[in-house]
């Protein structure tokens, strides 16, 4: 039966309308639980439970209680140390539980990240500034790149020593497409590699939007123009694209790369750990290609796919002629031992080369040094990442020449064991004597 709304019955109306069709014979224990069904639409086990409380809705026995045992138990001392830590990302969490086997799911994570919020350590500064107002600017497809420089410090094996390493991003102006690499340090030498390594996996844009780096102005004239590096303007026109810098202390100008550092600081460097920085560079291009596959609301598209259909057709493929190479392989002197130093590593050159300086180039796990001309591979090593000497075959001067018998040899000796006279104190032995007498 249903109200005038086409709605069934609630229970409340229905026993109501049964005690107004049996007033004088009405009692709750003698209602017909099927009558009762079909006014409200309510199963009759459901039915045969409320009844024993005459028809009202009492708590469950179990409300309010915690089970001992969730999908999180075994793997909250995990998500404890993250957030001692002050990582707070649930996905970075989720993202570190699922490497251990865990099971669930992320809402999970996040229940347990909001109420355990007291193990965060406090921040030094908790507001803000809120600053002035700025307005978005947008660029065509494929128009422009935007690159810069962040910086993160690494504790050693040992947690005793800590270094710098430098995380190279760059990213598409208009569909963020991203790519990130690290480096020891942020050197001219390792910003060119960088950017060509950037260039084979997104293209070549029309300009690069970046700040005022040595590396790349030296100054400006009187009328405000850049005056360019001579190795990053010679650099341009081998590549071919052109740079626009931003204004000084103004970071809104290019504020999807500095967005982009952040949020890898916050959620691919949150908690990880790596064992060089070939290791860290493979995990950083698989996280990109991971973040480039998404959704992203600021763009209303997937930018893997929006870099491919719609900036593929005005950015450029990097031309790998001959020209590149020596940006991919920077320059290095031979020390007076017959080393070459690379990304604070020593590595042998072998002795028949006899200039005063090679190019390096190291490729994943693998470091192989080349004439200056690049015209030889002169030695390839493996890099380990050891802060000890590589040596390499025929690093120092050949051995003397030695001559073999031309005829069978028949001549034979023999040698004697060595006698031991270490404690020969025999011929001082005066008792000796005595007693011969």
């Amino acid at each position: 039966m249903k109200n005038d709304n086409g709605q069934q019955l609630s229970l409340t109306q229905a026993i109501d309308l049964l005690k107004s069709r049996h007033v004088k014979t009405f009692k709750t224990e003698d209602v017909n639980l099927a009558e009762l069904e079909r006014l409200t639409g309510i199963t009759r086990a459901r039915l045969r439970r409320l009844k024993k409380h005459d028809f009202k809705e009492v708590p469950h026995g179990s409300a309010g209680k915690k089970l001992s045992i969730t999908v999180l138990s075994g793997y909250t001392g995990i998500i404890d140390n993250l957030l001692k830590q002050g990582v707070t990302n649930s996905e970075v969490c989720f993202e570190q539980l699922k490497n251990v086997g865990y099971k669930g799911g992320i809402s999970t994570v996040k229940n347990y990240i909001a109420s355990h919020r007291n193990l965060v350590p406090a921040k030094r500064q908790l507001v803000f500034p809120q600053g002035n107002r700025g307005r978005r600017y947008f660029t065509g497809p494929g128009e422009a790149y935007q690159m810069d420089w962040g910086f993160v410090h690494v504790h050693d094996y040992s947690e005793i020593g800590t270094t710098q390493a430098a995380c190279f991003a760059m990213i598409c102006h208009h569909c963020g497409q991203r790519y990130v690499e690290f480096f020891p340090n942020a050197k001219q030498e390792n910003l060119f590699i960088g950017m060509l390594h950037a260039f084979k996996y997104m293209g070549v844009p029309r300009y690069v939007l970046t700040d005022n780096m040595k590396s790349i102005v030296i100054k400006r004239d009187q009328e405000g123009n850049p005056v360019w590096n001579r190795d990053y303007e010679q650099f341009m026109k081998i590549v071919g694209f052109q740079t626009k810098l931003c204004k000084p202390y103004h970071p809104f100008t290019k504020g999807k790369v500095e967005r982009l550092i952040q949020f890898v600081k916050d959620n691919f460097l949150a908690g990880r750990t790596f064992w060089n920085v070939t290791d860290l560079n493979e995990s950083a291009l698989e996280w990109c290609s991971k973040q480039n596959s998404k959704y992203h609301r600021a763009t209303d598209g997937i930018p893997e796919g929006c870099h491919l259909k719609e900036c593929s057709n005005v950015y450029t493929s990097l031309n790998k002629d001959a020209g590149l190479l020596p940006y991919l392989c920077p320059e290095r002197r031979i020390s007076f031992d017959g080393f070459v130093n690379y990304e604070g590593r020593r590595f042998g050159v072998p002795y028949y080369y006899t200039k005063k300086t090679v190019r390096v180039n190291r490729t994943d796990r693998l470091l192989t040094i080349y004439s200056d001309d690049l015209t030889e591979a002169l030695i390839t090593h493996e890099v380990t990442w050891s802060k000890k000497d590589r040596f390499c075959k025929d690093q120092y001067a050949v051995e003397q020449p030695e001559e073999f018998p031309t005829t069978t040899v028949k001549t034979v000796i023999k040698q004697l064991e060595e006698q031991n006279y270490e404690l020969n104190f025999d011929s001082f032995d005066f008792s000796r004597e005595d007693n011969d007498e």
